[in-house]
């Protein structure tokens, strides 16, 4: 094969490439900037909010906007989280309730553009846990999120089965052989959760799921932009 053979080979393959990228923009109806503006004008209900504005004293810990994350790698340029507006008033009544307990929130991740979500399949070494591009995340979707609880007058987290993003089999929300201590710390995070419209994924203690998230579509929106 001579070289300008090989350059065209090359070329195809990039421009394929590029294509399938945007076929999948297409097909899964991903909204950009501009479009979004466009609908939280029509729809001011389903616009993303920074969770610190609407939930006063929640604790952030955002490590994707670090190198303190399983990519090793600052993914983040901005260490804020953001959620659809239902999904932040619904975590305020979490909040609430946990308030009463002496316990709050600390957020690991929440919404996450869609193209973050292209860099973590691209430079992940095990595909299995990240979400495909092809499908998407309900974290572009702005309806899930990364969380623990901490004990407000210590600012501690409490004792849970692993840390943040751990792909261990202890992180399965039902995993059972466990300290006592550690499942009652879980168990309280998914019932109290669960009671105000969230529901915990299999294999990730931590990452909870707002119902209703299909009806959201999938964001490319930069923090930088909010």
């Amino acid at each position: 094969m001579n070289i300008n053979a090989r350059y065209l080979l090359l070329l195809l393959v990039l421009c394929t490439g590029v294509a399938g990228a945007q076929n999948y923009r297409d097909s899964l109806g991903v909204i950009n900037p501009q479009q979004y503006s466009k609908q939280i004008k029509l729809k001011p209900d389903r616009k993303l909010v920074e969770i610190t504005k609407y939930i006063p004293g929640i604790r952030l810990d955002i490590r994707y906007a670090t190198t303190d994350n399983f990519m090793h790698e600052r993914m983040y340029n901005q260490a804020r989280a953001f959620t659809r507006l239902p999904v932040a008033m619904a975590l305020k009544a979490v909040q609430a309730e946990l308030n009463a307990k002496g316990l709050g929130l600390k957020i690991y991740d929440g919404y996450r553009p869609y193209t973050i979500t292209e860099k973590f399949y691209k430079k992940a070494s095990d595909k299995h846990f990240v979400a495909d591009p092809k499908k998407g995340s309900k974290h572009n979707r702005g309806c899930a999120i990364d969380l623990s609880l901490i004990n407000l007058k210590t600012g501690q987290e409490l004792d849970m089965p692993t840390p943040f993003d751990s792909f261990s089999k202890l992180a399965a929300a039902n995993y059972t052989d466990l300290p006592a201590q550690v499942i009652q710390n879980r168990e309280l995070l998914k019932t109290v959760m669960e009671s105000h419209g969230f529901r915990v994924l299999d294999n990730e203690w931590w990452h909870f799921d707002f119902i209703g998230w299909q009806n959201f579509e999938i964001l490319d929106v930069p923090f930088e932009q909010l």
